[in-house]
Formats: C-alpha cells, structure tokens, sequence
C-alpha cells in the first residue's frame, strides 16, 4: 500500500464526532507514516487495556482489529494492560463509578484476556506490558505536576460527569486521576499513535497529547474508533442490554447471532470488524444499493467473514450451512405452490396475484407489520420482487417464487 492508502485503511471506522478533528488527526497520521517510511523504523502504536472481566464480546475486539492493521502494515505493536489503571477504574463510558477491582482480579483477568486477544492479533509481532512498571513508581510530587496540566473546568465538562453533576449524582476525586494515568501510559512508552474507542477521546486527544508535549515529546495522534452496536444495531454492545456477539461460544453462534443484525448496521460491522479493505465494503454497499446484491446475501459475506477470523474457514462455512439448514428452511413446508414472477411485479402485486391477501392495502399492512419474508428475511417495504426465492405471508402461507 502508499501513503495515502495506509491512511485511507487505518481511517476506516473512526469517529471524532468532529469533522476538523478528524482531518487534523488524518493529516498528522500521514506525516507520521511518512517521517517513518523515511526513518526506516515502525511507529510505535498501542492501546490500553483495562481487564475488567473475563468475558469478551466483539465489541471488546474493535481497537484490537485496528492494532492488526498497523502490524500488517509494519509497525510496532503494544497491547497495554492496565494492571494500575483498572484499580482506578475508567469512568469514561460510565454514569456512576467503577467497582475498584483488587490486583488479583486484575491478574487473572488480564492472562484470559490477552490469550482471546491474540485471535485478532499476531502473537509473534504483539508486546505485552504492564503500566504498573511506571505508574508504581510516581510519587506524590509526579501526580501534582502531572495534575498541574488541567482544570477541573476541563474534567467537568466531559459528557458522563457533566451529567452526573447535573443529577447530583457523586463524582470521586479518583475518578479525574484516570485520564492522567493513561496520558502518562503514553509518555512512559514515547508513543507515536494511540488507538482507542470514541469513549476515550478526552484521555487520548486531550490527557495524552496535552503530557506528552508538556514533558517535551511530540504529541501522538489518536485514531478513535467509533463504537460497535449490539445485535440490535442500535445500543451500544453490552452484556447488560442483552445484544452481545460472543467470542468464545463457537462458531455456530456467533454467525448466527450476525445474521441478525438490522441491515442498517451492516456498514459499520464491516467497517469495525471485518478484514475489508475501504473499496472492498463499498463494492458490496454499491452493489446492495444497486441491486446487484441483495442485502441477505451481503450480510452472510459479512457473518462468514467476520466468523473466520476468530474461527477457522472451515468452521465459518460449516456455521453457514448450519444457519441455512436450521433457520431460513426451518418453517418451509415439504410441498408448497409455486409461481411465476411477471415483469415488473412489486411484492403486494405478488401477495395479490397468489391470493395472499385480499387486498393491496391489507398486503402493505402486512408488510408494515414485518410479516411478509423473502427466504427469512423480512421485506421492509414494497418495491421490486428482488430474486427468485420462497415468500413467506404471515405464518402459514408460503409460495415458491419462481
């Protein structure tokens, strides 16, 4: 790849929630690549890891597919645990605060968790260090003079204390020393860029570069991604809201479990979670948009695809045949009617014309309802027949659409 491609990939999927921040950071990440390219020597990349649990989901995987990117293309890699920073606890995406853990629940959580890690990432390229080995050694003296870079002003106005403060609700005095710690994770390591969720923004842009260039280093730039919703496509993925992708419950269900992610979602899966490069995901939305593809077909490249990353190939497409098999022949009937598709039939002029329903406002009413699927997809709205295939009216009437 040039330049202006590695920029163009490891862009892929991020969120600044500001469109000049955005290009700041793009155009600050193509220098870096360039300086290096002319240097003969990897950026040095990382990101932060707080083990607060065992349990990983694919929304946990998110920054660990871009720190892949980055190995792929050369660079160094540091996967960063925060054995010190999770006895704080990150209040970033929190409305209250975090359970303070003890060191031996760190301990063990981090050895599950980086064994999972490595399903992403390639072990053989991937350092694996502790920020214990700094933050351990800052005296209480360190702590002011790092403290000395903000204002409380700034720590208030983040969104989640903002809120808390407008509710009443606590904030502790710990809660602020997170966004130095982790700033401080990036001068100890001279880091060049730092990857993170949009959750982190204010403790890369703001704690991370703010320290580095106070201690005389060059500011990193922060590659924020944005962050993956549930199977719901809407909340963001969590085990609290039920609309979890499992890493670790085999094959079967995490294809499964990708097939039923709302087709309005699918851009950012494949832009978070797969392997595609930028014009590959565009190929597939323009061919989906265009009709060339239709958006079932996309969605089991994209389930397969995302399948056989932390699977094998052999898996994903034996996980495939299983969802065919279980979920869209399921409620099928051996024997059903058939008919022919008539040039520029809509779905309701389908239903009608089979007898389905008795009207062409009971058949949009149906549709409305979700209860008229094309090969177990439900049909959104009346358009085109898309594709040959079995139409399923409510749930007994079924036609073979030839």
């Amino acid at each position: 790849m040039n330049i202006e491609e590695q920029v163009e990939l490891l862009m892929l999927g991020t969120e600044y929630g500001d469109e000049d921040l955005k290009k700041s950071m793009a155009a600050e990440l193509r220098a870096r690549l360039l300086l290096a390219e002319k240097e003969k020597r990897p950026l040095r990349v990382y990101c932060g890891y707080d083990p607060t649990s065992t349990d990983l989901h694919l929304g946990h995987t998110i920054t660990m597919r871009k720190l892949r990117q980055f190995q792929d293309l050369g660079h160094e890699v540091t996967f960063l645990i925060g054995s010190y920073t999770a006895l704080v606890g990150d209040p970033s995406d929190k409305n209250k605060a975090r359970p303070i853990l003890t060191e031996e629940q760190v301990n063990e959580n981090a050895r599950t968790y980086t064994e999972q890690a490595f399903r992403v990432l390639d072990r053989e390229k991937t350092k694996i260090r502790y920020n214990g080995e700094w933050l351990s050694k800052l005296s209480l003296v360190d702590l002011i003079r790092l403290g000395q870079n903000f204002t409380v002003q700034q720590f208030l106005a983040r969104d989640n204390f903002a809120k808390r403060l407008e509710k009443g609700e606590p904030i502790f005095l710990h809660e602020t020393f997170y966004a130095l710690m982790q700033g401080y994770d990036a001068v100890a390591m001279e880091t060049d860029v730092q990857v993170g969720g949009s959750d982190q923004l204010f403790n890369i842009i703001v704690a991370g570069r703010k320290l580095q260039e106070a201690l005389g280093q060059k500011p990193l730039v922060g590659v924020i991604t944005a962050i993956l919703p549930g199977t719901d496509g809407v909340q963001r993925m969590s085990k609290s809201m039920g609309n979890i992708v499992p890493i670790n419950s085999g094959a079967n269900d995490m294809f499964g479990k990708l097939m039923s992610v709302p087709d309005s979602a699918m851009g950012l899966y494949m832009r978070l979670v797969t392997r595609w490069t930028p014009h590959e995901i565009e190929k597939i939305e323009a061919d989906v948009a265009s009709g060339a593809l239709h958006p079932r077909d996309a969605k089991m490249k994209m389930a397969a695809e995302i399948t056989s990353i932390f699977y094998t190939e052999e898996e994903a497409k034996a996980a495939q045949e299983n969802f065919v098999k279980t979920f869209q022949q399921k409620e099928i009937p051996d024997e059903i009617p058939e008919y022919v598709l008539q040039d520029g039939q809509t779905v309701v002029d389908v239903i009608l014309a089979a007898g389905m329903a008795e009207s062409k406002s009971k058949a949009r009413s149906l549709i409305d309802q979700k209860g008229v699927k094309l090969d177990g997809q439900v049909v959104e709205r009346d358009t085109p027949f898309p594709h040959r295939g079995v139409l399923q009216v409510g749930k007994r009437r079924f036609l073979r659409v030839k």
